[in-house]
């Protein structure tokens, strides 16, 4: 959840890791920091943001050409300048940044302290560098072999970077349950938590795997394994982002450009993988464990946040079209509530970023019970793509913005051909049905390319919302996680308190809530349940509930019972959380810039949730 960056070659560091650190901002946000070296080691850090740091140093910045940067997200300390990253060593010979947690951090303080060591912050990370330092002096062993040595007396995630002013040439890093990538340029190398740091410099990158770590000298790189130290054949890879697509692109911020770059991304994810004459679904992940779906007593699917709302519809999906049993689970609840889990279950793993942190543990907890488990991310080469059996890249593109928006609708689209895909292999779904919900897959870029007109009506709208303190959304059927998804956006980024329920449930306890000061936002598009939630609204207006309702094309009787509505095109009943989605996000998005919330870094979240 912080953001690691680092550099070694010939040019000047500390732009390079300065904007490094402002294109991994989105991971972390609490404080920043720098090290340089330039004969010695000098740290520069500071609580705040990125810019805090630039303002704090002004042109007291050291010439050099080797250094490591981080941007935090608070785990062990609150956010002040002691606990920001780098930490240096007792001596002062070592610095180190770190993503992740130490859980045996305590019990290694604790020895260090007997042997003579002083901590100046609340951090794990000063323990972990601290024990480098005391098992090179103890073992009078290279800076790398110190790193690994100490990294095998660890328990918990990591990703480190650490320079040493006693080896001046060189950068070790390591990781384990965080993810870090190498970049190969020109004789110069870099580090990061994921490849945006350096994308304007080089698209050759190495992706460190769980328990190695590399030694980045002027010579090249190695890569070993920490446990055995034995060599690793590290594979190159060759990136295909390029740098428009972490850019804001004229946008106020960059969730109003992923808003708006959803048409794309549904585009890109249905590109290849659908043909809308014959319906058929052809998508080489779904081919290649095509006899465990066809097996499969069950499919599990495994999410958090966002992810485990994609993870919903992909419920309803998956038992509408294919008629085999789905249970959605939190990943976090999953790993540890002792599931059974047995080789006739397919997992299915949803994350956009690819390293959450509990989802990864949980497909290895499945894995070892032998399910087959396919995994849907939106990072190439992230550490759920490489552990799962099979998988699908949403191909939605960089996202920046912390509250996911065109992630969730490109899981969504992906749970959608997922669906199609088995429905098609086992017989449950008609040719027939098959080609119509192909032919409208293919409308939905268009259709929400329509409703992005409204963008300015929304954000009138959303000036009925700006002094509310709380929020009910209300949804049934295929809307009911739109409503879950609706009222997270609304709370993620403009701190309002909102819920999301099923609208039958509302009777069951939240209506006690409903007075004229509530807000209730009602996804209401016309399907099998419309008029089911006619009553819900009417139960709403009779107690004097606010009601803004997402509705069909020509709807009256909600739209007779709102006091505002936001009207959305036709579609298909399992297609309307691609279309009813979109008006929340935006919703949500005017009424956090209306109230002069941080949108693109709401406070306490982070982007990359890599630890637990």
């Amino acid at each position: 959840m912080c953001g690691i960056v680092g550099y070694l070659g010939t040019r000047d560091a500390f732009p390079i890791l300065i904007q490094g650190l402002k294109r991994l901002e989105y991971r972390g946000y609490d404080s920043a920091g720098i090290a340089l070296y330039n004969g010695h080691l000098e740290i520069h850090k500071c609580k705040g943001k990125v810019a805090d740091l630039e303002a704090r140093m002004g042109s007291n910045v050291p010439q050099a050409t080797l250094g490591i940067g981080h941007t935090r997200w608070a785990t062990h300390g609150p956010p002040n300048d002691p606990n920001a990253h780098p930490h240096a060593s007792n001596r002062g010979r070592l610095v180190m940044v770190h993503n992740g947690i130490i859980e045996n951090f305590t019990a290694l303080k604790e020895l260090l302290i007997k042997a003579g060591y002083t901590f100046h912050s609340d951090t794990d990370t000063e323990v972990l560098v601290n024990l480098i330092e005391y098992v090179q002096d103890k073992q009078e062993v290279s800076l790398d072999q110190a790193v690994r040595l100490a990294l095998n007396e660890v328990v918990g995630a990591y990703a480190i970077a650490v320079l040493s002013s006693d080896e001046p040439g060189v950068m070790v890093v390591a990781r384990l349950g965080s993810p870090l990538v190498l970049g190969l340029g020109n004789n110069e190398y870099f580090v990061g938590s994921d490849a945006t740091p350096f994308l304007d410099s080089t698209k050759k990158v190495i992706y460190l795997e769980d328990g190695e770590m590399a030694v980045l000298s002027r010579q090249g790189v190695s890569v070993r394994q920490i446990a055995s130290d034995l060599p690793v054949n590290a594979v190159i890879h060759q990136l295909k982002m390029d740098l428009e697509s972490i850019e804001k692109g004229g946008y106020e911020h960059f969730m109003l450009k992923e808003i708006f770059e959803q048409p794309k991304s549904i585009r890109d994810t249905i590109r290849g993988r659908l043909n809308s004459k014959s319906g058929v679904v052809k998508m080489a992940g779904l081919e290649s464990i095509h006899d465990a779906l066809m097996e499969a007593q069950r499919i599990l699917i495994i999410g958090c946040g966002t992810s485990w709302h994609a993870g919903l519809v992909g419920e309803y999906l998956i038992e509408d079209l294919a008629r085999i049993p789905v249970e959605v689970e939190y990943a976090s609840e999953f790993r540890y509530r002792n599931p059974v889990i047995g080789p006739k279950d397919v997992v299915i793993a949803i994350s956009q970023s690819g390293e959450t942190a509990d989802t990864l543990a949980a497909i290895k907890m499945a894995k070892q019970a032998g399910a087959t488990v396919f995994g849907i991310c939106n990072v190439v080469g992230s550490s759920i793509a490489r552990e799962a059996h099979a998988g699908a890249y949403t191909h939605a593109g960089p996202e920046i913005g912390v509250a996911s928006t065109k992630a969730f609708t490109a899981q969504v689209t992906v749970m959608t051909l997922l669906a199609m895909y088995i429905g098609q292999s086992n017989g449950h779904l008609s040719a027939e049905r098959c080609v119509e919900i192909a032919q409208e897959l293919e409308r939905i870029p268009g259709k929400i390319e329509s409703m992005l007109h409204l963008d300015a009506e929304i954000k009138t709208l959303s000036a009925q919302l700006v002094e509310s303190s709380n929020a009910l959304f209300l949804g049934r059927g295929y809307n009911f996680p739109v409503a879950l998804e609706g009222a997270l956006k609304l709370k993620e980024i403009s701190y309002i308190h909102a819920e999301g329920y099923p609208a039958a449930e509302m009777k069951h306890g939240p209506i006690a809530l409903i007075d004229e000061q509530m807000p209730i936002v009602i996804v209401a598009p016309r399907g099998d349940m419309y008029e089911k939630l006619v009553s819900n609204v009417q139960e709403v207006k009779a107690r004097k509930g606010r009601v803004i309702s997402v509705i069909g094309h020509g709807e009256m009787e909600v739209r007779a019972l709102s006091d505002a509505v936001i009207e959305i095109p036709d579609t298909l009943d399992c297609l309307s959380p691609l279309l009813t989605t979109v008006p929340l996000q935006l919703l949500s998005y005017h009424v956090a810039v209306l109230r002069g919330c941080n949108v693109d870094q709401p406070r306490n979240l982070a982007k990359s949730v890599t630890v637990e």
